[in-house]
């Protein structure tokens, strides 16, 4: 099977499966968000910040290195999960000794319990980490991406039933751990992996050296991603956080269903290329141009529609969100050139120089949000914005120095989405401007529904029948599947 076949189909499974699961997700949320309150999700958060922030060292980036290695026998997948075991227990214990204090600084009690169950999650990681390196290592992405879609419906289930049940933010909490069980037991079903502690010091620093550096480049980008919710949580309280995190995971939603899933099977084809620079300069400015057609549709329309679908979809009692998803959505245009660029560096190597681009964002994440806190959701999201600017553009110079292109060849992969997203913009546009006065306001739903319908028609009509050179095989791929006659 050729590289683009075997990409293509990797990304065809991920893509898919984790569209299904993001549908999935995104309509258990609506309900979760009308059984639960703004506040649950914010503790959730709270929690999360730094379950999440440690889970970086559980991990140590050694997953990464061992999908990046070029050879990686059994004895290095076991080496590597009896590090991140011993280092689990570790974690797990610290965090139910701290949890009385934990709870203490943010003033409630119910965060000493919410800290040691979510905590379990650590002891769990390693037997999961071990199946899901070798699949993506073998690039079996159709059984991982079925057993996630399992797992997460598992949870999502679960937690409807605990949330109506009365369990609040236990519901979300407990849902996950079930998820995260069901996966795993699915996962050693069909790894030949079996789980043995072994400990060889050669392996663990071989694997180490480039795991640390994805571990402080991880450490550095999460922290940079949670800083303001962190912010908010100090100075602002669950309910702020909780509005906050609704409207920037909306708008990341696109990149979660779309970008995030083709990153992996990219950066494995990337670092078996990572001798030629050639090859890696095409498969950069190919996700560069796929990832515009297939996502940017997606913010244009959550960054019109971002008020009327929040309350919709939520109730009145989420409107702040709208705030920040509607000044966020429009970054979607500089994740589709900023993470492909993650993908070179690391793929190459250069994983140490992307570290730096992390601090100075985090940096400027930081001081624009406690900033921009003085002018409420929407200073908090300036501040953001004012960061992705400057990481997306410092990014494209670094991963441009092992690609070498001209400014015309991004150009080049920029016009077509570019384009189709302009004539989505004035479509939306006219049909904003023809429908009745106040229609936006009386009719909401239908509104949404209009928009949505007529703009997807426009977009795909223009897309099928008009392309640009660069997507004209996408848009004849795309015609031979729908057999609409050339």
């Amino acid at each position: 099977m050729s590289l683009k076949q075997s990409i293509r189909n990797s990304s065809k499974w991920l893509v898919g499966s984790n569209l299904i699961s993001q549908i999935i997700q995104f309509l258990f949320g609506i309900i979760l968000a009308r059984l639960l309150v703004p506040a649950d999700f914010g503790m959730i958060v709270t929690i999360q910040i730094f379950t999440g922030f440690v889970s970086l060292v559980a991990s140590g980036g050694l997953g990464q290195a061992l999908i990046r290695s070029k050879e990686a026998g059994e004895r290095d997948f076991q080496v590597v999960f009896s590090v991140q075991l011993a280092v689990g227990i570790a974690i797990y214990a610290g965090f139910f000794l701290i949890a009385p204090w934990f709870a203490k600084w943010f003033g409630s009690p119910l965060y000493e319990d919410l800290l040691r169950i979510s905590a379990i999650s650590f002891l769990m990681r390693p037997f999961l980490n071990l199946h899901n390196v070798w699949l993506h290592r073998e690039m079996q992405f159709k059984a991982t991406s079925t057993i996630s879609l399992a797992a997460n419906l598992l949870s999502g289930v679960s937690s409807i039933a605990m949330a109506m049940a009365g369990f609040g933010v236990w519901s979300l909490v407990l849902s996950g751990l079930l998820g995260s069980v069901l996966n795993c037991a699915l996962l050693m079903r069909i790894t030949p992996m079996r789980t043995k502690f072994i400990f060889d010091r050669g392996i663990a620093r071989r694997h180490s050296g480039f795991g640390i550096k994805i571990t402080l480049n991880d450490f550095i980008s999460y922290m940079r991603h949670q800083t303001s919710n962190f912010i908010l949580t100090k100075l602002a309280g669950p309910t702020t956080v909780g509005l906050f995190n609704k409207g920037d995971s909306l708008a990341k939603l696109p990149f979660n269903t779309i970008s995030g899933p083709i990153y992996q099977p990219v950066f494995r084809s990337m670092a078996a290329e990572q001798d030629n620079p050639d090859r890696i300069k095409y498969l950069y400015f190919r996700m560069v141009s796929l990832l515009l057609l297939y996502t940017m549709p997606i913010y244009v329309g959550m960054w019109w529609l971002a008020e009327p679908l929040i309350v919709t979809l939520y109730g009145t009692q989420w409107a702040g969100a709208a705030i920040p998803l509607e000044i966020l959505s429009p970054l979607g245009f500089l994740y589709c050139i900023g993470h492909p660029c993650g993908a070179v560096l690391g793929a190459t190597n250069r994983v140490g120089r992307e570290v730096v681009v992390q601090t100075i964002t985090w940096i400027i994440v930081g001081v624009g949000c406690y900033v921009g806190l003085q002018w409420g959701l929407a200073g908090v999201s300036f501040g953001i914005v004012l960061s992705q600017v400057y990481s997306t553009t410092h990014m494209y110079l670094l991963s441009n120095a092992v690609i070498k292109a001209t400014p015309r060849e991004l150009i080049s992969a920029l016009a077509p989405g570019i384009m189709l997203n302009s004539v989505l913009v004035g479509t939306i546009i006219l049909i904003d401007a023809v429908l009745p006065a106040g229609f936006r306001s009386d009719s909401t739903a239908l509104y949404i529904l209009v928009t949505a319908v007529l703009g997807g028609l426009v977009y795909a009509a223009v897309f099928l029948f008009f392309p640009m050179n660069a997507l004209r095989d996408e848009a004849n791929r795309w015609k031979r599947m729908l057999r609409i006659a050339a």
